[in-house]
């Protein structure tokens, strides 16, 4: 890996002094692009995300079998679109945002199995694996339900391989349980932000922990060396996983549906927002290509990062994306939003994001809390605080001169009243009450 400089970045690129200084920014991207023309850039397409959508109807079956509680959507694990007026309401008064439009919850957070926005692309890759295996291993013919595959014979099969995973919590929970369910020998390497409730969760379900005193990219590095010296072994690599991706993707299609069962249009003359929690990327980069695909150019997709693990800003802000990371400018990694304690961005995601993404926001720690505090109190919806992070987008959308330049600049300023307004929330269910307490009583300075 080539030596950064990160004082000489920062003289350049006068965003990451801002940045280096743990000030909170709003980056507006400048190489984003008519969507016409950015698709044309990309390696991956809707006919990519429809393959998918139709493995994971496949596996339908299988899912019911071993997740009944997915049962009332057929084995489709799928989340509820929330209008969320109280919560809008609230941080006009509070925050003096001044929000037009409409504020919906997309919530990830009670996502069945796993509780977060991994349990879309963790569990795809997972089931897209099994797939692979079962047909090459005649496990599977044409025709056959998917159920078969929970069948003890199969999980016998399955017994003699290996998945593993590096991750700060949410993504090792939904590849752990569902690597577990189908039959592998699940390892899950965790680096030392991850939340011990997360970890007890997974050794629950027979999921093999390892903890690691250092962040996400040395667990990442870790879990790979040791998945490479077994040839039984399959590694989920979050930072590269174009299944990962794809599997966060598919939430996009089935927005269509919630959307119009709310009476929310989506077109040139109502333009939607869309914000959502970023780590390393995949799974804001795949709901974000998803969303592209299906509403173009009429939806302005914003990825929220806390202030000490802001990866994909300074990587996309850089055009370094995995070649940097925020400790070659002076930042720690550090952060109370454990899903997002992630130091170096995918090069994967930044690439695809370049011509796709609006923009960026920072958010100090102290203000996951304040807004965790805000919904609940408003709507009595539980979120974990990295999940939080969204409201920074809208709290901040008419606030920030460089959000009011981008609205004016393409030609929103007059339909803002007409705009609908996504928060993506990225997990909280599974949080355990003891924990829920803590957050909530949880005032940082």
């Amino acid at each position: 890996m080539e030596k950064i400089d990160g004082r000489k970045i920062a003289e350049e690129i006068p965003i990451i002094k801002d940045i280096q200084v743990e000030k909170e920014v709003v980056w507006v991207n400048p190489d984003k692009k008519a969507f016409v023309k950015s698709a044309k850039d990309s390696e991956l397409a809707m006919a990519d995300v429809e393959d998918a959508e139709l493995r994971l109807k496949r596996f339908a079956p299988f899912i019911m079998r071993c997740f009944p509680e997915t049962r009332d959507r057929g084995g489709i694990i799928e989340s509820v679109l929330t209008p969320i007026p109280n919560m809008q309401g609230h941080i006009n008064e509070k925050y003096g945002s001044e929000l037009e439009g409409r504020l919906l919850l997309k919530q990830d957070s009670h996502l069945a199995i796993a509780g977060s926005v991994k349990a879309r692309g963790g569990i795809y890759e997972v089931l897209k694996h099994t797939e692979d295996l079962a047909l090459e291993h005649g496990l599977l013919s044409e025709g056959d339900s998917y159920e078969k595959l929970a069948d003890e014979e199969c999980r016998k099969f399955f017994q003699d391989y290996t998945v593993q995973v590096g991750s700060t919590g949410n993504l090792g929970m939904s590849i752990g349980i569902m690597s577990a369910a189908v039959g592998y020998k699940a390892i899950v390497h965790m680096s030392a932000d991850a939340k011990q409730w997360k970890k007890d969760l997974l050794r629950s379900h027979g999921v093999t922990v390892m903890e690691y005193e250092s962040d996400y990219s040395e667990a990442v590095k870790h879990g790979r060396e040791l998945s490479d010296q077994n040839p039984k072994s399959y590694f989920v690599d979050d930072e590269n996983s174009r299944n990962l991706f794809l599997g966060y993707a598919v939430a996009a299609k089935r927005l269509v549906s919630q959307l119009k069962e709310r009476n929310v249009a989506v077109d040139a003359e109502r333009p939607m927002f869309v914000y959502i929690p970023c780590g390393v990327g995949g799974a804001p980069g795949g709901v974000t290509f998803g969303l592209k695909q299906v509403f173009q150019d009429a939806v302005h997709c914003f990825f929220v990062e806390p202030t000490q693990a802001p990866c994909m800003l300074v990587g996309m802000a850089t055009g370094l994306n995995s070649r940097i990371s925020v400790q070659d400018i002076g930042l720690t990694g550090l952060t109370h939003a454990d899903g997002l304690a992630v130091g170096r961005p995918s090069g994967f995601v930044g690439g695809v994001m370049k011509t796709m993404l609006s923009g960026e926001l920072t958010i100090q720690d102290g203000k996951l809390y304040d807004y965790m505090r805000d919904l609940l109190e408003t709507e009595d919806i539980f979120l974990e605080p990295s999940a939080c992070a969204a409201f920074q987008g809208p709290v901040k959308l008419n606030k920030s001169e460089e959000l009011k330049r981008y609205v004016k600049e393409n030609g929103l300023s007059d339909k803002m009243d007409q705009a609908s307004h996504i928060v993506w929330a990225t997990g909280g269910s599974l949080v355990p009450e003891k924990i829920r307490e803590e957050y909530k009583n949880t005032y940082l300075v």
